[in-house]
């Protein structure tokens, strides 16, 4: 299949106060992936290909994407066959991260603001700061803000944006301040928690943050969804006593503080450390829920997809696997009676693009094939415009591609 659109990011000829300028050859930085306390799980450098993808009210496609110091906006009115200059969000240069799981996000507030949220790394390790602009225009982007008050050099990374229809913006994230005092306590804390803020005016500022829960694992990303009453809900990989990392999922209340926190999954996978392998979650148009993530079960790491039903406990069902056992970083859309997961696959030579579609609800699905690629790649993003599905894939050979829905 070949795909509709592709690109190649432009150059690092970015000027630092520039709001636009041209697009030209790929060229970028590199960074270490290390997983936090995982043995066997060190990960060489790689080009920082972290990006994400949105359509516009007005159907554009927008991209944000790390360069250099700058994030910046991709724009294109023909579904990526050809692209505008770019907007840059920070016209300041600061560290950003742009790996998978931490990369920059982009979404549209209910008044039309266009929205970024980044990491802002500090030289220690495995610390940052959790970073926001926005553009009323969609083009020029205010002063960037950090999100949270605290500002201790430790975890504040892997945020999740939500927007809500009354234009409340939430950020979840992880964070490490609560592992932080149970260190000086000397007490026993497991991982680090999941914090918020919430932005009742679109993104123009937030309120303080607060925790949702405690126990969250280190470094997956956070998702996030709007349940069937408008509920903003998060899920999350934790880390349950002793050392079990499935996953866990709580609704916020309209004052976005947590109503209870749930078991998600039921895999067990019993790990000390971080798998850099979060997961996904929608709720379709019947308020049903439903999931993909990545776990070991029965001594095999594979991505599996199932549903969510509420309840005083959650129930999962139609628990499946996807693709391949070689599967990884699975992402999903839904829309109608469409639901849209796709997943990087790597064959032994070349890392593949698949996909599956259902119809039904998720009681069953066709499995096609989109794309590979011989270099190193992004996880694959699902985006939806009105009732149509895209994948979005950014590779390092081929830069930036949508794949329609077929």
């Amino acid at each position: 299949m070949k795909p509709s659109a592709s690109i190649r990011p432009a150059g690092n000829f970015l000027r630092t106060a520039a709001r636009t300028f041209v697009l030209g050859m790929s060229l970028f930085a590199t960074s270490g992936f290390a997983a936090e306390a995982m043995p066997g799980m060190a990960r060489a450098a790689r080009p920082e290909l972290g990006s994400s993808a949105v359509f516009a009210p007005d159907g554009n496609l927008l991209v944000a994407a790390k360069q250099g110091e700058h994030v910046v906006i991709y724009r294109s009115a023909d579904e990526g066959k050809t692209w505008s200059a770019l907007s840059v969000v920070n016209a300041q240069p600061e560290a950003i991260s742009a790996d998978g799981e931490n990369r920059p996000k982009i979404a549209v507030a209910a008044d039309g603001g266009l929205l970024v949220s980044w990491t802002h790394p500090f030289p220690k390790p495995n610390t940052g700061s959790v970073r926001f602009a926005r553009a009323s225009d969609g083009i020029n982007f205010s002063q960037p803000l950090t999100v949270h008050q605290d500002t201790a050099i430790i975890t504040h990374r892997f945020e999740s944006m939500l927007t809500l229809p009354d234009n409340r913006v939430i950020l979840a994230w992880i964070d490490k301040r609560d592992l932080e005092l149970a260190k000086v306590a000397k007490t026993a804390y497991r991982g680090a928690a999941i914090y918020a803020a919430l932005s009742t005016d679109g993104g123009r500022s937030f309120q303080p943050e607060y925790k949702l829960a405690d126990y969250s694992c280190e470094c997956c990303r956070v998702t996030s969804a709007i349940d069937r009453d408008g509920a903003p809900v998060f899920m999350w990989r934790h880390v349950y006593a002793p050392n079990e990392r499935d996953h866990a999922m709580t609704r916020l209340n309209p004052d976005g503080t947590a109503e209870n926190v749930q078991r998600a999954t039921f895999d067990r996978w019993k790990v000390d450390g971080c798998p850099h392998h979060g997961p996904s979650l929608v709720v379709d148009d019947k308020g049903v829920r439903h999931a993909v993530w990545f776990n070991q079960k029965d001594g095999e790491g594979r991505v599996f997809y199932g549903r969510l039903a509420s309840g005083a406990e959650i129930k999962l069902t139609g628990q499946r696997t996807v693709g391949g056992p070689r599967a990884a970083h699975a992402d999903m859309a839904t829309a109608g009676d469409q639901l849209l997961i796709a997943w990087k696959e790597f064959d032994g030579e070349r890392t593949q693009l698949r996909a599956m579609l259902s119809g039904d609800g998720g009681n069953s699905f066709t499995d096609f094939a989109l794309a590979t690629t011989e270099g190193a790649s992004d996880q694959p993003r699902v985006i939806r415009r009105k009732d149509k599905l895209f994948t979005f894939w950014r590779t390092e050979k081929e830069g930036f591609r949508l794949f329609p829905t077929p």
